[in-house]
C-alpha cells in the first residue's frame, strides 16, 4: 500500500483520473497535497504536493452550474486531468491551499477555434 503524503485529510471523494485509460478511485485533499488512489490497482496513484502545483484549470459548463473535469498543471511534470463526483467541493478545498488567482477557467471550444484562425503567422 502507498504511504500518503498528507498528515490530515480534509476531503475524500470518488473521482476519475484521465491519464490514458480512465482510472476510478478516490481523490484526497489534505494539508500537504492532492492525492488520487486507484481502487483496483494500488500501484496506480498520483501525489501532487501543494508547492508543486502551478495552475488549476477548471472546465466550466452552463455558467458554472456544472464542472465536468479539472486539471492540475505542475511546475515540472506536466498536466493531470481529473473528474470528481462533486468538482465544486474539490475546487473549494483546493482553493484553501492554492491562491484563487491560480485557479482559472479553461477555454471553450469556440475560443480555441477562434484563436486558431486569428493567430498571427
Amino acid at each position: 500500500m502507498v504511504q500518503s503524503i498528507n498528515t490530515k485529510s480534509e476531503l475524500v471523494m470518488e473521482g476519475t483520473a484521465f491519464m490514458g485509460m480512465p482510472a476510478y478511485g478516490k481523490i484526497m485533499i489534505g494539508d500537504k497535497g492532492f492525492e488520487f488512489f486507484n481502487e483496483k490497482n494500488v500501484r496506480d496513484f498520483y501525489q501532487i504536493p501543494w508547492n508543486e502545483v502551478d495552475w488549476v484549470i477548471a472546465s466550466i459548463i452552463f455558467k458554472g452550474k456544472w464542472i465536468p473535469r479539472f486539471a492540475i498543471k505542475t511546475k515540472k511534470n506536466g498536466t493531470y486531468t481529473f473528474a470528481a463526483k462533486d468538482a465544486k467541493k474539490v475546487l473549494r478545498a483546493i482553493r484553501e491551499h492554492i491562491p484563487a488567482d491560480r485557479i482559472v477557467k479553461s477555454l471553450t471550444f469556440w475560443q480555441v477555434v477562434k484563436r486558431a484562425f486569428t493567430r498571427k503567422k
